[in-house]
């Protein structure tokens, strides 16, 4: 178990770039509350890391007007792997916002920038700093690093399949319903069950951005203290099937959906075979049994607002 790079020279997923209006207010719930550590800033950029992470930062805020994605940052094996992807995704017509050059913003490195089929902006970049990061202590309820993102497409199938043709994303597992249809694919770049997860949605937007933490008893302590803070619980504490991982999700000032996870599951390539789970057997979705049943008001939770960053590059 690695996280050797994929077919492309993908390894995993670096951070998720957030435009919030209420700035001041998101710095101080992701600081203060969730655990982040605010690693620096510039101007209207803070940038957030995870104590555990080797990563400059896993969450960016960007003060703007509107609240939108800016981007999800992918990490490359090296810069001959960030110059392949440009040229096959532009030779694929795929439309590029940047072409590969030394990135500006915290930890350097070289990379490039593309709008997916739903018109999301995604950085694919190799050679960026590292921080110092440590272990973290038993007990220590703050995240270990970023888990994976989910994002809400009108389109799974054709989102799941831009990401495995383009990209070289692997099929872990499907959420599906008899009367539905597929409702989530869980898609994976390395050996971890998702890095990213394509949720069905009525527009394209964040679904969740998860965190790890060290273990139950810190996903536990976690859980309480947002909860006790009277931050929007929006469902959990359980444990789902596909992935095997806890989950508790809240709603951030921004009206952004984050969770708290941990133990999700590690595959064996050689062996793996996707499953597809039904989301009617209410093991599916919490195998303890301790969270609410899942419900159309809780999925709602994370239809979040319409995206107002589709197929519009962020300035930064």
């Amino acid at each position: 178990m690695s996280n050797a790079p994929n077919e492309f020279g993908i390894t995993h997923l670096r951070h998720v770039d957030l435009a919030v209006p209420d700035y001041d207010t998101q710095r101080a719930f992701y600081t203060g509350l969730w655990g982040l550590t605010e690693a620096g800033s510039d101007g209207d950029l803070t940038y957030l890391a995870a104590v555990g992470s080797p990563e400059k930062y896993v969450i960016r805020l960007r003060k703007a007007a509107d609240k939108r994605l800016d981007l999800i940052s992918f990490g490359a094996e090296d810069r001959a792997a960030v110059d392949a992807l440009a040229a096959r995704l532009g030779s694929d017509g795929v439309r590029l916002v940047s072409e590969p050059g030394d990135l500006q913003t915290a930890g350097g490195g070289y990379g490039f920038r593309f709008f997916d089929v739903d018109g999301r902006t995604i950085e694919i970049s190799a050679g960026v700093a590292v921080r110092t990061h440590r272990a973290l202590e038993e007990g220590e309820a703050v995240p270990v690093r970023i888990s994976h993102a989910v994002v809400n497409s009108t389109d799974i199938a054709r989102t799941r399949a831009f990401y495995e043709r383009h990209l070289g994303f692997r099929h872990s597992d499907t959420l599906s319903s008899e009367h539905m249809g597929d409702l989530m694919h869980f898609m994976r770049c390395n050996d971890w069950h998702h890095s990213l997860a394509i949720a069905r949605g009525p527009h394209t937007s964040v679904h969740h951005v998860s965190f790890e933490m060290r273990g139950l008893d810190e996903y536990m302590r976690g859980t309480g203290r947002v909860m006790r803070a009277g931050i929007k619980k929006v469902w959990g504490p359980g444990r789902h099937l596909a992935g095997n991982n806890t989950f508790s999700y809240f709603i951030d000032p921004s009206g952004n959906t984050m969770e708290y996870t941990t133990e999700l599951e590690r595959l064996d390539e050689d062996v793996w075979h996707p499953s597809i789970y039904d989301v009617d057997d209410p093991m599916t979705q919490d195998q303890w049994g301790t969270a609410d049943p899942m419900s159309e008001l809780i999925a709602q939770e994370s239809f979040n607002n319409v995206d107002r960053g589709v197929f519009v590059a962020p300035p930064v």
